[in-house]
């Protein structure tokens, strides 16, 4: 309702200016031409001046009214370091916006045109150029060297203790995949890459013999996570908004991305007084026709509850049995059946390795 009231306003507004301007004309055909320029002027110059105030009044009475509305609640360690950086970015470039637009409208009131009056004309100003040079340099290089600086943090080498998770972009879903008890992701190889195999998983490397996917990306509260992120067709983006994650899914490359959540899903419903909320996981690259359809959900528990539901997950490998007998290597077999948990470990699979050290 507020809306409409609003929009009839400015319509009325609209209306009542040109009646304005079209008053004027018939009123300057009738007076003599240079009066009725100088009375246009003004009536130009005083409408200028009261745009501008009414459309900062605007401006900054719905960026208050409304902020809750664009402003999601952190839930991650460095979130709170990107969004004070955000908002120091905002900041300079809103008082820059008032500063220039109020100089603007300000000029175009105070020097409107009279008869007789000449500019004045400054060939140059050393001073005053260094100036408005020398201050957005200084200003621009602390924000870029504060950026650089969290950046180059959430983007290196993650500890021991992380959890890695891989996540997978396609044209039009995510996959995720997880390690198994050896909390170590296999080797992968595009070339292996088929309708089952989505992850061109290396079956010649143990390691990948207990990695398991996923269709909902479930991350563990209070412990550093490492996004290890690839795309198999087009770019796409992986955007985790709670969370201040954005990163790119580049075909033929990996990138990868490091955060430590904070607030379970249940913290976050009983905080937001949402109990339907859920966290998501977009893609922001647009990615073809089913662009929209790539939403992934997210689980955030607490570490015991996620340990949990490790364990309870079933390797890729005993999912896809067909894989073991074509592709994993024969002296690699009984390995693959105990660490997939085809077979349970009755103590088997340290004779492989020994014999596998012994006939090395």
């Amino acid at each position: 309702m507020m809306s409409l009231i609003i929009g009839i306003g400015v319509a009325l507004i609209v209306v009542i200016l040109y009646l304005i301007f079209r008053i004027g004309n018939l009123v300057s055909l009738v007076k003599d031409e240079k009066a009725a320029t100088q009375s246009r002027n003004r009536t130009h110059a005083f409408l200028l001046m009261a745009f501008m105030i009414l459309s900062l009044i605007g401006f900054y009475y719905w960026s208050y009214v409304h902020f809750d509305e664009y402003v999601l609640p952190v839930a991650s360690e460095h979130g709170a370091i990107t969004d004070h950086l955000f908002w120091i970015t905002m900041a300079i470039c809103v008082i820059a916006f008032t500063l220039i637009f109020i100089v603007m409208f300000w000029f175009t009131y105070a020097y409107q045109y009279e008869e007789g009056r000449k500019a004045a004309f400054f060939a140059d100003n050393h001073k005053l150029e260094i100036l408005w040079t020398l201050i957005p340099a200084v200003v621009m290089a602390l924000l870029i060297f504060r950026g650089l600086r969290a950046w180059t943090d959430i983007t290196g080498p993650a500890s021991k203790e992380a959890e890695v998770i891989e996540l997978v972009a396609q044209q039009f879903a995510w996959t995720a995949r997880y390690p198994g008890k050896d909390t170590e992701l296999g080797k992968i190889d595009f070339r292996l890459i088929d309708a089952s195999n989505e992850f061109g998983l290396d079956l010649t490397d143990e390691k990948s013999y207990d990695d398991f996917k996923s269709q909902t990306l479930h991350l563990p509260a209070g412990k550093e996570v490492l996004l290890k992120i690839r795309a198999k067709d087009v770019l796409h983006s992986v955007f985790l908004p709670h969370f201040r994650v954005k990163m790119d899914a580049v075909p033929g490359m990996q990138t990868q991305f490091k955060f430590r959540p904070m607030k379970t899903t249940a913290q976050m419903r009983e905080e937001t007084g949402n109990p339907n909320f859920n966290y998501e996981m977009a893609c922001t690259e647009i990615c073809g026709k089913g662009h929209f359809s790539m939403r992934f959900p997210v689980v955030v528990e607490d570490e015991e509850t996620y340990n949990k539901w490790k364990a309870a997950q079933e390797a890729w490998l005993k999912q896809n049995p067909d894989y073991y007998d074509k592709y994993v290597p024969k002296e690699k077999k009984e390995s693959a059946m105990i660490k997939s948990g085809m077979s349970p470990d009755n103590g088997s699979l340290k004779q492989v390795e020994l014999k596998t050290v012994s006939v090395n």
